[in-house]
């Protein structure tokens, strides 16, 4: 008789994945061999979670000589058994689901609320990749030339070098990781500093329980400082893959011109979103999409608004709900369900914003919410009075910290909203669709979205920016254009003609 209930269950669970201490390369998990270690802390409780020798130039030359050997084997593997592997790796991280969710809390801060997101992004995006083998074609196209016949071939570009940001880091190196093993490249991942595990190291676990052949994934982490111009200047990686600031982003694609060969890049870079209210908004619902795309993982996010622009009509029914919305979220402990914020990264981000909400003080502007951290939870703070050159609606908050920007008619909404260097995501909240629409066409942003959070990523439909956000778009058919390259090869049939 089969057996049924509890100890059944036990035991088809995975063993949780571990070795953290480690890094992936060539298929062997190994020490760094820098002399530094680094500690990776979770940033609510302190905790060290795992303490990582350091990778040097010599462990980056290996990988990259890894994934350059392994990369035309990986390339010819048939496309359904590339497919296969993507949609197994798929498959883990639904069977692991609870362990991936309980790595994004301990180790980027994530609340639960927010790494269940995570965890739907990342799963979503490798699903989406799993088809990209059956999508990447080529074409033959017609010619005017007797007996010549045309062709166009896509193929992987070879190896991509993949740097991972802290913010999001399962999902946002899943986004390029899986994409790009999918279309038959190979890949090496630096994961940022504060985040190897969900970053990088847990995508090399279930990549390798999936049947990845050696080589094909690897993962070295290192400091930015020691590796990280070799790594976008190394000669192997044909496209370089990066999400974080505008300022990473402009040394990045200035050390990959530096390349002995050059190389392309694909740049998630700054926002500085905009929520717009226009006058005949629905407050309830414009307070509710400010309340989610301010402070999902406390506004440490790309896409998170940095301005809240409201129409003078209804700006204060706005701030009246808005306020009274951000004093009923609960703050501090990750791990609990109902927390909203929960901690910064590091002490380095909170001290950054500290400074940010003296300089909002001083200019001018007037706090409605606000608080003292606790550790390195920062509470919400918002601040109305804002005007549009003010550094609080300037630069890039990245934080639990908004202004309220009040303005006159469309018109002035408008150019308040495209009063930046940035373009990445925007949101417009009004009751008439077709408003919004015509609002929406006319942001300077890669992505505008109508009665919606600006924090939005589906798998399929394009993700960047415009202006100083970046270069190039993720997911969809737009993965498929940055990792694969075409070849056009002719035949002739004929003996052709020529004028000498």
């Amino acid at each position: 008789m089969a057996e049924t209930g509890s100890a059944a269950t036990a035991r088809t669970e995975p063993l949780p994945f571990d070795g953290f201490d480690k890094m992936f390369l060539n298929g062997e998990w190994r020490q760094g061999r820098s002399e530094k270690i680094s500690e990776d802390l979770d940033p609510y409780t302190g905790e060290v979670l795992v303490r990582i020798p350091l990778a040097d130039e010599r462990d980056l030359d290996e990988a990259f000589a890894a994934a350059a050997s392994a990369q035309e084997s990986w390339g010819n593997t048939p496309p359904a058994e590339r497919a296969g592997i993507i949609r197994g790796a798929a498959a883990i991280m639904e069977e692991r689901r609870e362990e991936l969710v309980g790595w994004l809390i301990r180790e980027s801060g994530s609340t639960r609320i927010k790494a269940e997101v995570e965890w739907q992004f990342a799963h979503a995006v490798t699903l989406e990749a799993s088809t990209f083998p059956a999508r990447a074609d080529g074409m033959i196209l017609p010619v005017d030339i007797p007996g010549k016949e045309s062709r166009v071939y896509r193929r992987p570009v070879g190896v991509v070098g993949m740097i991972s940001p802290w913010n999001f880091p399962l999902h946002l190196s899943s986004r390029s990781v899986a994409p790009a093993l999918a279309l038959g490249n190979t890949v090496v991942v630096k994961p940022a500093s504060d985040t190897p595990v969900t970053g990088g190291l847990l995508l090399a676990k279930i990549y390798e329980e999936a049947g990845l052949p050696a080589g094909v994934l690897n993962v070295v982490v290192g400091s930015g400082s020691v590796i990280g111009d070799a790594f976008v200047k190394h000669p192997v990686p044909r496209v370089i893959s990066f999400t974080g600031s505008t300022e990473v982003g402009r040394r990045i694609a200035e050390l990959a011109a530096q390349s002995p060969i050059l190389k392309r890049v694909v740049l998630e870079l700054g926002g500085n979103s905009p929520c717009v209210v226009l006058d005949d908004a629905d407050i309830d619902l414009a307070s509710r999409i400010a309340l989610f795309g301010k402070f999902l993982h406390q506004g440490q996010i790309c896409m998170a608004i940095n301005r809240l622009i409201v129409d003078e009509k209804v700006f204060d029914d706005f701030v009246d709900a808005f306020v009274a919305g951000v004093s009923a979220m609960k703050v501090g402990d990750p791990s609990d369900g109902r927390t909203v914020v929960g901690p910064l990264i590091n002490r380095q981000q909170l001290e950054k914003l500290q400074r940010h909400i003296e300089q909002a003080r001083s200019e001018g502007a007037r706090e409605l919410a606000g608080g003292g951290a606790e550790g390195l939870v920062l509470p919400p703070h918002v601040f109305d009075h804002v005007t549009n050159n003010m550094t609080i609606a300037r630069e890039e908050m990245f934080g639990p910290v908004v202004g309220l920007i009040k303005v006159r008619g469309d018109e002035e909404a408008l150019a308040a909203a495209n009063d930046t260097s940035y373009g990445l995501s925007a949101a417009v909240v009004t009751r008439d669709a077709e408003r919004g629409l015509k609002f929406a066409r006319r942001v300077q942003a890669g992505m505008t979205h109508v009665n919606d959070s600006p924090v939005n990523d589906l798998p399929n439909c394009p993700f960047g920016g415009e202006k100083n956000s970046g270069l190039g778009r993720y997911n969809g058919r737009w993965s498929i254009e940055e990792f694969t390259t075409v070849q056009w090869v002719s035949v002739q049939h004929e003996p052709p003609r020529y004028p000498f």
